[in-house]
């Protein structure tokens, strides 16, 4: 009896010492990238009340921290210029190591399904150029992805499920490939590792990648519809809980967002509470000057090719971005089939995400990611003449194209088309559009049916032959000139 009792007291003296040992989180582990020339941070668990040291191989030097009673530890530790393989050493009297770590740069990417799309495609859904990325994944070797797992919960999380991975093609297959393709142009480009930490679920609403505390704050919304769970069951913050929080502590540059198709139900809302989000997110980091890169949603038929709600997002997005400074879209008008909710072009809005990222955050301009703005509009008699900011401003938009382009991708004359024209009556006409040649940031827009022209829009419905695009191949943005109030018949079929 002596004997057991003495057995069971060493067994559980012995547990003891291996749940004092030093834990990471997740999102701290091997082959990780740490943003560059910064001071990040890093944190655990370790044996209550004891000194913790950590040594970073890249400086030599050592930090010191003390765990509390709880066995809580946090510092920060300096990185310098990009660069590895690196190696962490945690020590608290035992010792336990990181190896691998790369210094780059280090991006947030989030969203609903189209930015959970893989490489490898959904059933019948294919992603193009998916064999080729697959298949050169071991040329991009300083690519890191972390993708944060599922988990809907309602109280905040400290931890995430999820391990580091290197480009190998079953892991490349399986990434985001917006993500990814926006990884790989920055680190081609740039010249250095970069980590992307992706947390993505299918049909969620802004509303659950936020917090209760964002939705409350947010002025001229139906709080209590935006507060309640969706069809699918899903809460406010339940994603944020136990996918967002678990990382907020990761020192990251910016964020990627691709969501917003499941907000149409409330489409007037959605850009009042994506301003909240950012906000949110930002607070969360530590950062108000975060950069956040929007990818357009693309037109797609829904309820009706004819309704309103997806334009009406779309416009929410844009709201975001002329709302907050460093917020950017990267537009898509032109890569829909109309039919396909999770079109195929995502090397385009990976690159083009990346582009503004290039111009925006890392000083590297040239490249055409952004669209031109609607700025102003003339009446001259039946004529509506439209001014834009992006072309003959290009001191401030130098990464636009330098006029409208007469022809499309396959360098083939195109009239121009999307555009629809409204009189005093609001009732909507298409219209004829010609560029107003030679000035390169106007577009004139006219229809016999309407004489007395007061309000144009341009791809301003769920889905709408659209093909206006600059000379560098950037797509127009859909728009409208009007502030009219939309009936919610044209929103959706009800």
């Amino acid at each position: 009896m002596v004997r057991k009792l003495f057995s069971l007291a060493l067994a559980c003296m012995m547990a003891a010492v291996a749940s004092a040992e030093i834990k990471l989180p997740a999102i701290l582990g091997n082959d990780m990238v740490l943003q560059r020339n910064s001071e990040v941070n890093l944190w655990g668990t370790a044996t209550p009340d004891k000194n913790v040291t950590v040594r970073t191989s890249w400086n030599g030097k050592k930090y010191k921290t003390k765990s509390d009673a709880d066995g809580k530890w946090a510092l920060k530790v300096a990185t310098g210029e990009a660069g590895g393989p690196y190696e962490i050493e945690f020590s608290d009297g035992d010792k336990m190591s990181l190896t691998g770590i790369l210094l780059g740069e280090v991006w947030v990417c989030g969203g609903q399904s189209n930015m959970e799309m893989p490489i490898k495609g959904f059933v019948a859904q294919p992603v193009q150029g998916a064999a080729e990325a697959i298949r050169d994944s071991y040329a991009h070797p300083d690519i890191r992805i972390f993708n944060v797992e599922r988990n809907k919960t309602t109280t905040l999380q400290e931890d995430c499920k999820g391990v580091w991975q290197k480009p190998t093609p079953q892991n490349v297959a399986n990434c985001s490939a917006t993500a990814y393709f926006f990884g790989r142009m920055l680190t081609d480009l740039l010249g250095m590792p970069v980590g992307i930490v992706t947390s993505y679920w299918g049909g969620t609403k802004a509303e659950v990648w936020m917090t209760r505390e964002a939705i409350n704050a947010t002025e001229g919304i139906d709080r209590e519809f935006a507060l309640k769970p969706d069809g699918n069951g899903w809460g406010p913050q339940e994603m944020y809980n136990g996918m967002i929080h678990p990382i907020t502590r990761f020192t990251a540059k910016g964020f990627i967002w691709y969501q917003g198709c499941s907000n149409r139900d409330r489409a007037f809302d959605y850009g009042k509470l994506l301003v909240s989000l950012i906000k949110d997110w930002r607070k969360a980091w530590g950062n108000d000057e975060m950069p956040f890169l929007i990818a357009q949603l693309v037109q797609y038929r829904y309820d009706g090719e004819q309704y309103l709600s997806l334009p009406v997002v779309i416009e929410g997005q844009y709201y975001a971005a002329q709302t907050l400074k460093n917020v950017y879209v990267a537009p898509t008008t032109d890569l829909s089939f109309g039919s396909i909710i999770h079109p195929p072009f995502k090397r385009e809005v990976g690159e083009r995400l990346a582009g503004i990222a290039l111009d925006k955050s890392y000083g590297m301009p040239g490249f055409a990611s952004e669209s031109p703005r609607f700025k102003s509009m003339e009446i001259q008699g039946n004529k509506v003449v439209l001014h834009f900011t992006g072309m003959a401003d290009s001191d401030k938009f130098d990464a636009v194209g330098d006029n409208f382009s007469w022809v499309d991708k396959n360098m083939k004359i195109i009239r121009l088309k999307g555009f629809e024209i409204a009189g005093a009556d609001g009732k909507f006409y298409p219209a004829n559009a010609r560029n107003s040649w030679p000035v390169s940031d106007r577009i004139t827009v006219e229809s016999d049916s309407v004489k007395n022209p007061v309000a144009v829009r341009y791809a301003f419905r769920n889905c709408i032959d659209a093909n206006v695009i600059t000379g560098m191949g950037t797509p127009l943005a859909p728009f409208r000139t009007d502030n009219w109030e939309i009936p919610h018949n044209q929103l959706f079929k009800r």
